[in-house]
């Protein structure tokens, strides 16, 4: 059986995760599809899940950007810039055109206290971090193992 993206200890590489995590959700949006600036974008939150080992339930989607924030050169301050971006505004409307407001924040509600639960303990591990996880410029991380990505930037530790 070949391993899954989300096992912490996953030998697939990036490349055959990203397959794995966008055969397993038809429902993303597809980056081929999109601007080039937000394709570039969405790819690279694409690539984060795989690299975090996160799904796409609103537990992981909430958990995810403080990770980039933490260990990679996604600072919160570049995630402002890009929020801004008319592209990312489409995403959310879209978000909420399909499954309504109410359904949107009362899924953030319901997991919010658990994710700041489990982000405690992350945010006093990942203090100090010296070598930061790539961004957008990813590229040279596709054909290593995930197991080898997670055990150089020193996120296996973060991981469930």
């Amino acid at each position: 059986m070949q391993p899954h993206y989300t096992d912490k200890d996953s030998t697939q590489t990036l490349r055959e995760g990203l397959a794995e995590y966008y055969a397993l959700n038809p429902h993303i949006t597809d980056p081929a599809t999109q601007p080039t600036d937000f394709a570039r974008i969405l790819r690279a939150h694409d690539v984060g899940h795989v690299i975090y080992g996160c799904d796409t339930g609103m537990f992981d989607e909430l958990k995810i950007l403080p990770l980039f924030w933490w260990t990679s050169e996604c600072t919160f301050q570049t995630y402002l810039k890009m929020k801004n971006s008319p592209a990312v505004d489409v995403m959310y409307e879209d978000m909420i055109k399909e499954k309504g407001t109410l359904w949107l924040y009362g899924s953030i509600l319901r997991v919010l206290p658990g994710v700041i639960l489990e982000l405690i303990p992350i945010w006093f591990k990942t203090r100090n971090r010296q070598k930061l996880l790539p961004f957008l410029d990813f590229e040279p991380l596709m054909d290593r193992s995930l197991l080898d990505i997670r055990q150089e930037y020193n996120l296996m530790p973060l991981l469930q």
